[in-house]
């Protein structure tokens, strides 16, 4: 497993470099620079500027450079925050992307399995019914609808919740949810497929057929068998989260990187929005092994020669 996993880190390092070279190329190609906005800049500033830089050597040498400076490490200076290194500004957002996206992502895991069940082991009921009008509902309503009401609701109207900042569990709770939900109902539906298929088995059929006590059939037989779905959805689910957070962080003014990659963006700071989409790809790549080797924990069939 451990060659098969060192593998896939090298074989991912093609795709990361095309997602770079796509992500730089895009940048640059896109109308406006990091310094258009400051238009009471003399004609001479702003050469030097551009030449301080680099903005002002041929494209493909800019890229060059910047290859050769992330090979080292060095993600290049931002252009809106005078004075600081991108690695710096995300190494202040990251933390809170990466809290935000975890707890996202467990409890979409642990609600949505916990529900995908609950609906397979009341099939054709109204719970049933419930869970999946529910879940269709999560699914459907995205991110930057979600989250806009639940800050009007709950911290505006009830004021029950903080609407934005981040450091206390209080803080966390509106993001967390805003952020989960379409990922709860996707895996909700996952798992209750999965776990009527798997109710109906001939192994578990046997269990039953033992005497064995309901609960431990349904947790220590069917469950491992339906919840290999949901830990294979979860590869495609970090990344939605990790983009999902973009907006998410943007509604509650979370210190995150989201926020610095919108910034960087709409302020054309070609590094800070190189540093982000590069921090965002290693995650997904990273993440999606990591669901590999767990597949194969949970699955013995599996093997990874």
């Amino acid at each position: 497993m451990l060659s098969y996993a060192l593998r896939r880190l090298f074989g991912a390092i093609p795709t990361i470099f095309i997602i770079i070279t796509a992500a730089f190329f895009m940048m640059r190609i896109a109308p406006g620079g990091p310094f258009d906005q400051e238009r009471t800049l003399e004609a001479t500033v702003m050469e030097n500027l551009n030449a301080t830089f680099g903005l002002d050597l041929p494209l493909w040498q800019q890229y060059g450079m910047y290859l050769g400076n992330l090979f080292r490490g060095d993600m290049g200076p931002s252009f809106i925050y005078r004075d600081m290194r991108v690695q710096e500004i995300l190494g202040e957002g990251l933390p809170v992307s990466v809290q935000l996206g975890l707890t996202a992502l467990i409890l979409a895991l642990v609600v949505g399995a916990a529900l995908g069940t609950l609906a397979a082991l009341r099939q054709n009921s109204s719970t049933d019914y419930t869970v999946i009008a529910v879940a269709t509902f999560g699914i459907t309503v995205p991110n930057f609808v979600v989250a806009p009401v639940l800050s009007l609701v709950f911290a505006v109207m009830l004021n029950w919740l903080p609407a934005q900042g981040w450091g206390e569990a209080r803080q966390m709770v509106l993001p967390v949810i805003a952020l989960a939900l379409p990922q709860v109902a996707i895996i909700a539906r996952l798992v209750r497929g999965a776990m009527i298929e798997a109710l109906r088995s001939d192994h578990v059929r046997t269990a039953r057929a033992y005497g064995l006590p309901a609960r431990m059939v349904v947790l220590k037989h069917a469950l491992r068998a339906a919840i290999l779905p949901a830990v294979s959805y979860l590869g495609p689910a970090a990344a939605a989260l990790l983009t999902g957070s973009i907006v998410v962080e943007q509604v509650f003014n979370l210190p995150g990187i989201g926020r610095y990659f919108v910034q960087g963006a709409l302020n054309r700071d070609y590094t800070l929005v190189m540093g982000t989409v590069v921090i965002v790809a290693v995650f997904v790549v990273v993440f999606n092994l990591i669901v590999d080797l767990l597949y194969a924990l949970l699955d013995p069939r599996v093997r990874y020669d």
